[in-house]
């Protein structure tokens, strides 16, 4: 592997016309007015929102690193989930107003398992309780946490997931302290739990009940399997009625306030919202007319995050907007409960992944390169020389754009017949290495002829990507964007700087973890999935680190993220913007070694005792000076208290 700081570009490179540099990198089409390029080709980003000031991402990852922070590091912009707040309701108080519905009102509802990191969580309740934001849990820690959140008093605690015993009397102190609680009933076999809980319980008030239908409409994307007549979750049309027939036998049917379903995440097409919508408004009605006081229409997640910029139903796009999901579950709402002569419900949505996916940015440095082979010197070779040696050189010193494909063929043969004289011991290594570097020679040639053509073969955009480098960068895929190694998700992906720079190179991002699955060899783009990203050379005259920004990571990827060869949580800084100037409002540093040690099992101290031990008896033994004993600890103890990262 080669050092990053080991191949610097020479001379002034060119300098791109700052609307071909936004063109290049595509921020305009993913980055929802937020990302952009300032005059010296730095990447920039706006964390109040697209109307707010713009700030350069470099001088903030400086500031935190001043701070005493590291890379890998997740800059966190809290303004940004205020925006986001403010985006949604305010597309629903407009949809409200068009449509003329009268006391119509929206909620936002923020689904825990998108991001239970404290700050993130706690920051979206601050911004939301103007707009009475409320909170949905899937299991009882997660009920523990949102019970003691600053909420506003109106706001509710919607209990998804199955659930047992403790998690209903759980529910019900909730209720008892005064806050709104909604347990949703999944299955019908959580109804005698929950009917005996009820039961039991001392006298107060009790949590309002939800229903979760499921429902015929499905949803689109990677997720559309979980939706739908055979999802895990939600009652059938006859599940639903029986529940709501012993409800009323119980003289539990007052209690039963919200009609709840969910057609998956990360939804990207609007039709399958709109089938959704008009099926849960009629069932919504339907209920209503059966005596059933609901008041609350909970249209669950799936709103989309367009991380591709495509605008398009492909999984990491949507091919809709913000405001024209709200128009629709307005307009079609609204006309059902018209025609059924029935009042407009409270809406509210799961809309988690929208919340918080923008306010989260991942910067990691590229600390060196992998390349294949790189080609052979243009030199003679000895008449003497093995007969593939002679016959591969020969290929790559007279290859030319007329026989590129057959000299591309029969050097492929070479070479396999090269490695097959090398197993039985008719080549040396050195010849073996010449023949390689002919090789590369032929391929580099035979790539260069093959891009003119209008139609490239599919075999040349085989060869292409074998000849793509590999930029080593300091992070974990399996921690930091789990999604793309599970799921295949995009992410948008820029240099923190140089973005007026023509990039030069192409190549995959691999991590540092010790599995071939840490890499990153999809990249978004607006007409397809590219295998590629467009690079600079790693170091400039200047030596400076090149860093890359990975965006839209605010959802999902801090919760699903794991513990691969004990690298543990980046470090992260939370960043506002006060008078146009960002600054640096909380800096945590990434799990240490010892913290990572932690979560797998390990005690430290006893890690650090046994060390003392070893090193106790190699002292006895003589094998080890007794001055060299407590400054080899003394290192052991440094080194646990810092980054499971590569340091600078």
């Amino acid at each position: 592997m080669r050092r990053a700081r080991s191949r610097p570009e020479s001379g002034t490179p060119p300098r791109l016309p700052l609307d071909e540099a936004h063109e290049l990198w595509g921020l305009h089409l993913w980055g929802d007015g937020l990302f952009g390029i300032d005059d010296a080709g730095a990447l920039t980003l706006r964390p109040t929102g697209p109307a707010g000031p713009a700030v350069a991402v470099g001088p903030v990852v400086e500031q935190a690193i001043a701070a005493g922070l590291t890379t890998p590091l997740v800059l966190r912009f809290p303004q940004l989930l205020a925006w986001r707040i403010d985006a949604l309701c305010g597309a629903f108080d407009a949809a409200l107003a068009e449509f003329g519905v009268a006391g119509g009102t929206y909620r936002p509802v923020y689904p825990l398992k998108v991001n239970q990191r404290r700050p993130v969580v706690e920051a979206l309740v601050e911004a939301g309780r103007p707009r009475s934001l409320s909170v949905e849990v899937g299991s009882r820690a997660e009920l523990h946490a949102a019970l003691a959140l600053d909420l506003a008093p109106d706001a509710m605690v919607v209990v998804n997931g199955y659930k047992d015993r403790a998690t209903l009397e759980l529910a019900i102190l909730g209720a008892r302290a005064g806050r709104r609680v909604v347990v949703v009933l999944e299955k019908l076999f959580e109804l005698d739990a929950l009917l005996a809980a009820y039961e039991q319980a001392d006298p107060g008030p009790l949590p309002e009940i939800g229903l979760r239908a499921r429902l015929y409409a499905r949803g689109a994307g990677k997720w559309w399997k979980s939706t739908g007549v055979t999802a895990k979750f939600g009652l059938t049309t006859t599940a639903l009625l029986s529940a709501v027939d012993r409800l009323d036998r119980a003289g539990r049917l007052d209690l039963v306030r919200m009609l709840h379903f969910h057609i998956g995440s990360q939804v990207p097409e609007i039709r399958r919202f709109k089938t959704a919508f008009r099926e849960a408004a009629r069932m919504y009605a339907r209920l209503r007319a059966r005596g059933v006081p609901l008041e609350i229409l909970n249209l669950g997640g799936g709103l989309a995050v367009d991380y591709d910029g495509s605008r398009t139903a492909s999984d990491a796009s949507m091919n809709y907007s913000l405001q024209e999901y709200a128009n629709d579950a307005v307009f079609l709402v609204d006309e059902v409960c018209r025609e059924e002569n029935v009042p407009f419900p409270m809406l509210v949505s799961e809309s988690g992944r929208a919340l918080t996916a923008h306010h989260a940015l991942l910067i990691t440095d590229v600390i060196g390169t992998i390349e294949a082979d790189p080609p052979a010197e243009d030199e003679p070779v000895s008449p003497d020389a093995p007969r593939v040696l002679r016959e591969m050189a020969h290929l790559a010193a007279n290859i030319t754009a007329k026989n590129y494909r057959e000299y591309f063929h029969d050097a492929v043969l070479l070479r396999d017949e090269m490695i097959t004289l090398f197993n039985v011991g008719l080549v040396g290594l050195a010849d073996r290495a010449r023949v390689q570097g002919h090789f590369w020679r032929v391929c580099r040639a035979a790539l260069r002829f093959a891009r003119r053509e209008r139609v490239p073969s599919e075999e040349f955009e085989q060869l292409e990507r074998a000849l793509d480098e590999k930029f080593v960068c300091n992070f974990s895929v399996f921690q930091s964007v789990p999604d793309h190694w599970a799921l295949g998700q995009l992410f948008p992906i820029v240099p923190v700087e140089r973005l007026r720079e023509p990039p030069r190179r192409s190549a995959t991002l691999v991590d540092i973890t010790c599995d071939s699955d840490g890499e990153i060899a999809r990249f978004v783009d607006p007409q397809l999935v590219r295998d590629h990203l467009a690079l600079h050379a790693p170091a400039d005259d200047r030596g400076r680190p090149y860093r890359l920004a990975v965006a839209l990571v605010g959802a999902y990827q801090d919760v699903m993220g794991d513990m691969h060869n004990l690298f543990g949580t980046p470090a992260e800084a939370d960043v506002i913007v006060e008078g146009g100037v960002p600054r640096i409002r909380e800096a945590r540093p990434g799990d240490s070694a010892a913290r990572a040690l932690e979560l797998s099992g390990w005690d430290p101290a006893e890690l650090t005792k046994r060390l003392a031990a070893a090193l106790d008896a190699r002292v006895g033994s003589g094998a080890l000076p007794a001055g060299e004993r407590d400054a080899m600890l003394d290192r052991w103890r440094r080194s646990l208290a810092r980054s499971t990262y590569l340091l600078p």
